[in-house]
């Protein structure tokens, strides 16, 4: 494979495969930032998509070896714009929302309060916490790898993760939750 220095000068020469293969080798982790900070997958899309867009636009003011992290800030700065503009049209109420019903206990039915329950308590991280989460556990990225893409020391990246991770499982072991894990 190609590496990312040498994709981004070709991307900067006009080849339209080199960005190509640009946007597939970090994809799932704009992706996995995208959605740790607007909280839901078509809103991450969206995101994920605008961020590629201006990462082309602007290709010749990135470092080729910094490329990752670049990226990454762009997206971050995407989703912020979106979480924000999110906050102020969200107008229903907890009221507008139907229950699920009682009889409700097949698999499928299970895995969507699984869901909804880690959803919640990613939603509880701080948005740093919920993207180093997301970036190790994830998709598998280093704590080098997520230090240099977040512009912080690689201790941070363990400190937060470490009480991303503590506090999930503070969430995710509550009362109602036990029946549901192992």
């Amino acid at each position: 494979m190609t590496d990312t220095r040498e994709l981004v000068q070709r991307a900067r020469a006009g080849d339209a495969r080199a960005f190509e293969e640009l946007v597939r080798g970090h994809y799932r982790a704009a992706y996995a930032t995208a959605r740790a900070l607007t909280g839901n997958d078509m809103d991450a899309e969206d995101v994920v998509q605008d961020g590629f867009i201006k990462a082309l636009e602007r290709l010749d003011e990135c470092d080729p070896d910094r490329f990752a992290g670049w990226l990454l800030t762009i997206v971050r700065n995407r989703a912020h714009n979106v979480r924000e503009r999110e906050q102020v049209r969200a107008t229903a109420s907890i009221e507008d929302v139907e229950p699920a019903g009682p009889d409700r206990t097949d698999i499928g039915a299970e895995r969507d309060e699984l869901g909804a329950a880690l959803n919640e308590a990613l939603a509880d991280l701080s948005p740093i916490q919920r993207e180093v989460v997301l970036l190790h556990d994830m998709e598998g990225w280093k704590h080098r790898e997520i230090a240099e893409s977040l512009s912080m020391s690689e201790v941070m990246a363990r400190q937060h993760l470490f009480q991303a991770r503590k506090r999930l499982r503070e969430l995710l072991s509550r009362d109602e939750l036990k029946e549901y894990l192992p």
